[in-house]
């Protein structure tokens, strides 16, 4: 045998080798993938999947899912009455939705949209408007709502500023809701989220003609609906992979 014949037959081992190592590592990482793909997702994997979904439901959930046609309030302790939703008000910037104020607040802290929505009482008397402000995660929301001034009644001093804008709908009992008729404000925190509530009356009097307080609490409806909203968005689902609105 020459010497050429013999180096031939060692390349032709070193090849095979070296192939084989190849196979044996692509059989490896195929069973590890194929081990990755249908092993069932761990604990952290889950909450990860299931605060991104919380995280996406102001855009994946349709309008009339964050802001139902009705939502039940009590005016006291025997029974529940209903707010009509009288209009949704098209997405829109933070700066938009409410004062000015507000929006500096909010920029500093990376709010992405405003959502808003209004409703009246069951007797057509008082006006809210619910705005949704959504923020990048939620510790940048607890942040803004620690900014937030606290919530205001009528006494006396004039229009509830800053706040909320108020949303009015042509046509319906909120027709003649304006910013100069907000007369309360309320807060609430969810998730990402921070649901405001901006409240007057339905008649359209501004909150400066208002010289005392009424007695009871008229606005009672507006931080019950707003908290409503806010649990909604921010209530952790169980994740279901099998579901497009999951990334698992």
């Amino acid at each position: 045998m020459t010497v050429l014949g013999l180096r031939g037959r060692q390349w032709m081992v070193v090849a095979l080798v070296v192939g084989c190592c190849y196979l044996v590592t692509s059989g490896i990482a195929l069973t590890g993938a194929w081990t990755t793909l249908n092993r069932d997702p761990t604990n952290a994997e889950l909450q990860r999947a299931a605060n991104a979904e919380v995280a996406r439901r102001w855009e994946a959930w349709p309008a009339s899912r964050v802001f139902p046609g009705q939502l039940s309030y009590s005016m006291d302790d025997e029974h529940s009455e209903y707010a009509e939703r009288t209009g949704i008000v098209p997405d829109g910037g933070c700066e938009q939705g409410v004062d000015s104020e507000l929006a500096t607040t909010l920029r500093k802290h990376g709010c992405k949209a405003v959502l808003r929505a209004t409703y009246v009482d069951q007797l057509q008397g008082i006006v809210t408007t619910v705005g949704v402000l959504v923020f990048p995660d939620p510790w940048q929301a607890d942040k803004a709502y620690k900014e937030l001034p606290d919530s205001h009644g009528p006494d006396g001093t004039g229009t509830v500023r800053p706040a909320l804008r108020a949303a009015a709908f042509p046509g319906t009992a909120a027709a003649r809701f304006t910013d100069a008729a907000r007369q309360d404000r309320t807060s609430d925190r969810g998730g990402p989220y921070v649901v405001l509530t901006t409240s007057g009356q339905s008649d359209g009097r501004p909150a400066a003609a208002i010289t005392k307080e009424r007695p009871g609490e008229p606005f009672a409806m507006a931080p019950q609906i707003g908290h409503a909203i806010a649990r909604s968005l921010s209530v952790r689902a169980l994740p279901d992979c099998s579901k497009s609105e999951w990334r698992c």
